[in-house]
């Protein structure tokens, strides 16, 4: 529960000065007055509260909004209910546009929102996102991973610079998702050859299609993400990673290059760096925007909490799901760096980000 001492400390020094008496009084009154005290306990006890999923049912996103959803509750006051709602669409479009614009803005929603859209409208590359990701209140990261391109291993394409002399398909969910963003920078910046099939529900249909060798490969997802869903696919050698996107390699796949190692031209290397910058984004939770600023602190507290909980923790290793958590105002400031990165470095970052009509099919079948 957001103590009053709490409150009080982390209001503006000038207000909390004006209306100290009154603050002071109040807090002598907690015992005989506990609602004064308990507003925001008071909101959510007995609320039922939503989490809505960017995704179909399955995946990583899904797998992450519902181990939150289970165990968030104890930690925000007044313990209200939190019940997942799949809402997939457009690469986490829809899911992002009705918590921005239909969905009560008063702290009663959570949603994971997907990885890619803060660079979407950074960039300005879809205009069916309606929204000003800046005005969501971000409550904390759950995972910072680094993003990988993989192929199933029976294609030919073994190598990252085999896939620049060889055209290689690779699935992809909406425009809006860095699964289809990703592999378009690469054909544009790097010079390779994806054939990127757009159109597909959910990662796990990419996945599918994969096993099946409709398509060659995924056009990205986690290193985690993959480790809580499909931790064999790694264990067993059935899919190989040919270029990580992050800040530095992941621990455990030492041999597979870096965006940022790659061999480009001096005066497109600031695009490998905004890129490898915007995929510490990860798995991101908000809440809506014009959230009371005393509920948008309870739902940071009760992140922190969260992640740091010993049935949480249990919960997660169970299930294979890493966790390398980042604070909501971290967070907040990633993605406003973003959003507000030079205008020059945006414009040919998105212009790297859109598939040439060559490249891109709307369908869901690599055949």
């Amino acid at each position: 529960m957001l103590s009053i001492f709490t409150w009080i400390n982390e209001r503006p020094p000038a207000r909390a000065v004006a209306s100290g008496g009154a603050l002071f009084s109040c807090a002598l009154l907690i015992s005989a007055h506990p609602a004064c005290a308990d507003a925001v306990e008071d909101f959510y006890r007995g609320k039922q509260m939503q989490f809505v999923i960017r995704t179909a049912a399955g995946g990583d996103y899904d797998q992450y909004s519902r181990l939150l959803a289970r165990n968030m509750s104890r930690h925000i006051p007044g313990k209200p209910v939190i019940v997942p709602i799949n809402m997939p669409g457009g690469g986490g479009i829809t899911a992002a546009n009705f918590v921005g614009q239909a969905a009560p803005k008063d702290g009663s929603i959570l949603t994971m929102v997907s990885q890619g859209l803060p660079i979407d409208q950074a960039l300005g590359l879809n205009s069916s996102l309606r929204v000003d990701l800046r005005a969501f209140h971000w409550i904390g990261n759950v995972v910072n991973a680094n993003q990988l391109l993989v192929v199933w291993h029976t294609s030919q394409t073994k190598t990252l610079e085999q896939a620049k002399v060889r055209t290689t398909t690779i699935g992809a969910t909406g425009a809006g998702s860095v699964s289809a963003q990703l592999p378009a920078f690469y054909n544009n910046v790097l010079g390779t050859k994806f054939k990127i099939i757009m159109g597909y529900k959910a990662g796990q249909e990419v996945d599918l299609s994969m096993e099946r060798g409709e398509v060659e490969g995924r056009g990205t997802n986690t290193y985690t993400g993959y480790m809580a869903s499909k931790p064999h696919y790694l264990r067993d050698n059935l899919i190989v990673p040919l270029v990580q996107v992050g800040l530095a390699r992941e621990p455990e796949l030492p041999n597979v290059p870096l965006l940022l190692e790659q061999d480009v031209p001096p005066a497109d290397r600031p695009l490998l760096e905004f890129m490898s910058k915007a995929i510490t984004v990860g798995r991101p939770v908000a809440t809506t925007p014009g959230v009371p600023q005393e509920r948008v602190r309870a739902l940071r507290n009760a992140f922190d909490l969260t992640i740091k909980d010993p049935i949480f923790i249990e919960e997660a290793r169970r299930e294979n799901a890493e966790v390398r958590p980042m604070t909501g105002a971290e967070l907040a400031k990633v993605i406003d760096d973003l959003i507000t990165a030079p205008a020059g470095i945006r414009e040919r970052v998105r212009e790297a980000m859109i598939p040439k009509a060559a490249d891109a099919v709307e369908g869901t079948s690599g055949k």
